[in-house]
């Protein structure tokens, strides 16, 4: 089989493209996090010697730390680089240290409860792989210095991250007391270590580009293959049109024969009932006579023949005596009419029954109209229904 020279082509731009695909696929590297839920467990330190913003490392009278886990925090952080964390501190001003501009005497314990709400500045920096700063602001509360007191927090930190769930968390916190005249600034700093869980991943900006990149080319390759098996293509399509068509033409006259199938069933099984008549009863009276019998044997007949057939039974009085004695009457009509045919073997499931009493006449015979006792005798009556088929 001969090849054009335009497919020969097409196929070697195809072959190069893969080839160029291969070269720029996707790595872990493409893809970075971009929500998750994070718990941090580490210490802290709290400097409140007076002149923490002057002597920011004044680690040996005003850095203040207690030998153990001290510090646990928990936060949301959201695709938008904002997070929300709710942090909890304990310390201890040691003896001998700085605090408030003086000397302490004895030790004293340090507690603190502070919200923050934070923004990773790698939304504007660009991703910086493992190194992850953020700033943030707060409020919180803390019980320092025998003092209590709520602060305006201002923070600065960043984390590191040896894989998707592990990291070192550092941070410091600047923290304002709302009541300035009975207690002081101070500043407290933080490393800990960090777990972060439902962690949801997206593609980094090199990655956006390397998909989109790929994306052309995938775009790029379909239209070369389309070019080649245009031709089969068109002609498997009109092969498919064809057989749809032929099939739907049989599927319609299917359809038709089983419609027109069910519409011959529904006429004569109404033609066999309608054929059948009422049961009529004598007057004040609910029992079956054996001419009564002998029309709902038929009745019984026809369900057996047709045993997805299920039929209501309504009841009827005429208008003579009262109407609640009427209705009772049309009851018990109705209930002797079904207890019979269940009595020949058809299931309670495929019959019931309704009782109208005197409101359902088909003549004028109601209260006050004087009428023969044939035509009383008509509205006397049980009727059969067809419900499902």
């Amino acid at each position: 089989m001969k090849i054009s020279r335009l497919a020969l082509l097409a196929i070697t731009v195809i072959l190069s493209t893969s080839v160029f695909a291969q070269e720029v696929e996707m790595t872990k590297k493409d893809s970075i996090v971009q929500s998750y839920w994070l718990v941090t467990l580490g210490t802290n330190i709290v400097d409140d010697s007076g002149d923490e913003f002057g002597e920011l490392f004044d680690l040996s009278e005003g850095w203040n730390m207690v030998p153990y886990p001290s510090r646990v925090s928990v936060g949301r952080y959201f695709k938008n680089g904002l997070g929300l964390e709710a942090i909890g501190s304990y310390n201890k001003y040691k003896e001998g240290k700085i605090i408030d501009g003086n000397v302490n005497p004895e030790d004293i314990d340090y507690w603190a409860l502070d919200f923050r709400v934070s923004y990773d500045l790698n939304m504007i920096l660009g991703e910086t792989g493992f190194f992850d700063p953020y700033i943030g602001i707060g409020a919180g509360y803390t019980d320092a210095n025998n003092q209590g007191r709520g602060t305006y927090n201002a923070i600065i930190g960043f984390r590191t991250w040896f894989s998707d769930h592990w990291g070192l968390d550092l941070s410091s916190t600047g923290k304002w007391a709302m009541d300035t005249e009975n207690a002081s600034n101070h500043i407290q700093h933080a490393l800990g270590v960090a777990y972060r869980f439902e962690v949801e991943k997206g593609l980094s900006r090199k990655g956006q580009e390397k998909l989109a990149l790929l994306q052309e080319m995938e775009k790029e390759q379909q239209r070369n293959q389309d070019s080649i098996a245009k031709a089969e293509e068109e002609a498997r399509l009109l092969a498919e049109r064809l057989q749809k068509e032929k099939e739907a033409v049989e599927m319609a006259a299917a359809e038709k024969a089983k419609k027109d199938a069910e519409e011959a069933r529904r006429a004569k099984l109404q033609t066999q009932i309608s054929n059948l008549g009422n049961v009529y009863f004598k007057l004040n009276s609910s029992y079956l006579t054996n001419q009564d019998k002998e029309l709902l044997d038929e009745l019984v007949a026809i369900m057996e023949s047709e045993p997805s057939l299920m039929i209501k039974v309504t009841a009827h009085t005429d208008s003579r005596g009262a109407e609640k004695y009427n209705q009772w009457l049309s009851e018990r009509r109705a209930e002797r009419t079904v207890e019979y045919v269940l009595s020949k073997g058809i299931s309670e499931d495929r019959i019931n029954h309704e009782a109208f009493g005197e409101t359902r006449l088909v003549n004028e015979c109601k209260d006050g109209i004087y009428c023969t006792e044939d035509k009383h005798a008509q509205n006397r009556r049980s009727e059969f229904v067809i419900e499902q088929y």
